[in-house]
């Protein structure tokens, strides 16, 4: 069932990489770091880190346009030879060119085992969850998958009880995920860290966090967006979040950005390595215990020159650059 590779040359594609490797390593993460590192508490050893190396993830929505076009088949192939051991999906289509119809749950299975790769979670939305739970656990069931989740906000209600109202929701969810062994996630941008209206000496983050049962409802820290948070909101460390509450965080968002006070967000998304985001920090600072899968995301990927290889090269680069980070 493997696609025409018509539309892909794959030796362009090698070629064009191998000269996009660039700078991008050489822009070390150690030289990334800013001055107040040095006060980073606590300070482990390069020998207790908590994300392993050796999974290294990603998260498909990154290489969107290349899953559209060239279908997973393509896409999994070369990330399997990138050094990817497992992917996080945004969704299950592609083309329908490239079978003639559109692909099915059990094909991209096979497609997982062919390429030696494993599915770590999804991205569903916040109303599947609501309307379609027992079909969406169904799909992670049959695609191996012990986590699922969604990037949607807790509730569009940026109030105290608007997020225990959906922490309530989410635990009832999580509750039917746990009974089928998988565990359900909740995946932040910024404004989960943003005060609450009505009471705005209070983190929204935290409400949710307070009242979401760990044995049911886990999250999947988006370290860029947690800092973007942090910029708008000031008065909270991202990883001391994860210093407390090892356990719930089985996945991290590893995603870089470049300081820009011109955007409101004071960061702009670039390649993984090319930002100054403070990654040596934390990932010495969120402390040894628990394990956190590195999900590689650049949601501007899609726009990486040259292209071909595009997204497919800002995952490479991005790859190189996070194992060089976690080494």
């Amino acid at each position: 069932m493997r696609p025409s590779h018509r539309d892909f040359d794959r030796r362009s594609f090698l070629r064009a990489t191998a000269g996009a490797t660039v700078a991008v390593g050489a822009v070390t993460l150690a030289g990334a770091v800013p001055a107040a590192a040095a006060d980073a508490e606590p300070n482990h050893g390069a020998g207790a880190l908590s994300i392993p190396r050796d999974r290294i993830s990603i998260q498909l929505y990154s290489i969107r346009d290349k899953v559209s076009s060239l279908g997973f088949a393509v896409v999994f192939e070369e990330l399997s030879r990138m050094g990817f051991t497992e992917v996080e999906f945004a969704g299950y289509t592609q083309s329908t060119a490239i079978l003639g119809r559109q692909i099915t749950v059990p094909e991209i299975r096979r497609l997982l085992d062919d390429n030696g790769l494993k599915a770590v979670g999804s991205h569903v939305g916040i109303n599947a969850l609501r309307t379609d739970l027992q079909r969406q656990l169904d799909i992670a069931e049959a695609l191996g998958m012990p986590h699922i989740g969604t990037a949607n906000a807790p509730s569009s209600l940026n109030t105290v009880d608007g997020y225990r109202a959906a922490a309530a929701e989410f635990n009832t969810w999580g509750a039917e995920a746990s009974a089928r062994g998988l565990k359900l996630y909740q995946h932040n941008h910024a404004g989960e860290f943003a005060l609450a209206t009505d009471q705005p000496e209070v983190r929204l983050y935290d409400v949710f966090l307070e009242h979401t049962d760990p044995r049911h409802v886990y999250l999947e820290l988006d370290v860029y967006w947690a800092y973007v948070g942090q910029y708008r909101w000031p008065g909270f460390d991202p990883a001391a979040y994860v210093r407390r509450f090892p356990d719930r965080y089985p996945l991290f968002h590893m995603k870089d950005g470049a300081t820009n006070a011109e955007n409101a967000n004071g960061y702009d998304i670039v390649e993984f390595g090319a930002g100054d985001l403070p990654w040596q920090r934390f990932i010495h600072s969120i402390g040894p215990r628990g394990t956190h899968v590195g999900v590689w995301e650049q949601d501007t990927a899609p726009n990486a020159l040259p292209n071909p290889p595009g997204s497919l090269g800002a995952a490479e680069r991005s790859y190189q650059a996070l194992s060089a980070l976690l080494d």
